[in-house]
């Protein structure tokens, strides 16, 4: 099937959170936390260094929602449910249909950090990609420097396939490592003698 004729709900909810599809009008409020986040985020996102403007946001949300349309990327904001105070953004990226595999990213307004919230975010994201999207894979990379990054991957179960060397460049030109985690929709284990983990 054509991803573009694919029906699913552009809004859910978790335990505190309401995970939703962006929306005309949201750039404001989400220049104004990553305005608040700069030192907590411009040491692993290229997009953080300079102070974002709420018209450089708004232009930035409204190519995402026609990448929703068109079912190019899924870009998730999180709000605290039943408000509209803004926590962060997730989403799902470098989808590939065919094998129905899926990339998500987060992050969090800083003064929302250390509070489970991205935690609970991916958990939510994750059961919505294989239960509506019908997902064989949903992956997490990572700087292999960034530890709370890697430490949300671990508390959701996510499996570390590997480490990929001198793979990226980190935001200040610099060689860097990405480490892998995955989830797939089998139920079985495989265990990989390199790791010695198991995973479903």
């Amino acid at each position: 099937m054509d991803p573009i004729l694919l029906d699913f709900p552009e809004t859910f909810d978790t335990e505190r959170l309401t995970i939703r599809a962006p929306r005309p009008g949201d750039g404001a409020r989400v220049a104004e936390a990553a305005r608040e986040s700069l030192p907590e985020l411009r040491p692993w996102m290229h997009w953080a260094q300079e102070d974002p403007s709420a018209e450089a946001q708004e232009a930035r949300i409204r190519r995402r929602i026609a990448d929703w349309m068109a079912r190019k990327e899924l870009l998730l904001l999180l709000f605290i449910k039943g408000t509209h105070t803004f926590v962060g953004s997730s989403g799902l990226h470098q989808i590939n249909w065919g094998v129905r595999a899926f990339e998500t990213g987060y992050w969090v307004r800083t003064q929302f950090a250390g509070q489970g919230y991205i935690t609970e975010a991916v958990n939510g994201i994750t059961e919505f990609a294989f239960t509506y999207l019908k997902a064989n894979r949903v992956e997490i990379r990572c700087d292999s420097r960034n530890t709370r990054s890697a430490a949300v991957a671990r508390r959701c179960g996510f499996f570390l396939e590997g480490v990929l060397r001198h793979d990226d460049l980190s935001v200040d030109g610099e060689l860097r490592d990405t480490l892998i985690f995955s989830k797939i929709s089998a139920t079985e284990f495989h265990v990989y003698p390199t790791s010695g983990e198991a995973h479903p």
